[in-house]
């Protein structure tokens, strides 16, 4: 098993003494979290650590990421044993970087689907699928190319921010055999490496 901190959105003045006293195999990290707070939670675990960018993330590179971490936006990686799949940003509302609309997410996922190559561990996005943990409101909206990547793809998990909870629970999201989890400040689960993802570990 990988016990993974999964983090987005919103960063908070305890959770870094607090996730020092983790013991965790990986990091993840969803998006529109300032990078000298992600670089810090992973020097100080030292582990390895994944990433995709968030709608307020500044504009980057294709590929970039924090110090210490490894983009998985927009491709398979295998990190710490489990492959992870990622896609960052969310449904166009504004100008604002990283955002696309659904036919440039359907164009997006393809990319994705075909780079894959089989099933992964993890799918991390920036927001959740259409219909499934998102809102109504036009920032909010989930992406519908999302049930294909995961139809597809068939993660245990699929990891996701942007959809602030404000204290309160938002509930697991169940699709086929994979659950979609709202990870908004931080979790900690454990994740089962598939024999899929044995070579090339970073």
């Amino acid at each position: 098993m990988v016990r993974v901190l999964a983090v987005a959105d919103e960063e908070l003045p305890t959770a870094h003494s607090r996730v020092l006293d983790m013991q965790v195999d990986l990091v993840l990290a969803a998006g529109d979290l300032p990078w000298d707070y992600l670089e810090s939670i992973v020097a100080s675990l030292g582990v390895p650590a994944a990433y995709v960018p968030g709608n307020h993330d500044p504009a980057i590179r294709q590929g970039a990421a924090p110090s210490g971490m490894v983009s998985v936006d927009e491709q398979v990686v295998s990190v710490a044993g489990l492959r992870i799949a990622g896609l960052g940003g969310c449904v166009r509302y504004n100008d604002g970087h990283h955002q696309y609309t659904q036919k440039e997410y359907d164009q997006r996922a393809r990319l994705l689907l075909k780079s894959a190559q089989g099933p992964v561990d993890v799918l991390l996005t920036h927001a959740p699928p259409l219909g499934l943990g998102d809102e109504p409101d036009p920032s909010h909206l989930g992406i519908a190319a999302l049930h294909k990547v995961i139809q597809e793809l068939r993660p245990t998990w699929h990891l996701h921010g942007h959809i602030h909870p404000y204290g309160m629970h938002k509930p697991d999201r169940q699709l086929g055999s994979t659950t979609i989890r709202n990870v908004i400040p931080w979790q900690v689960l454990e994740v089962e490496r598939s024999a899929v993802a044995a070579g090339g570990t970073i």
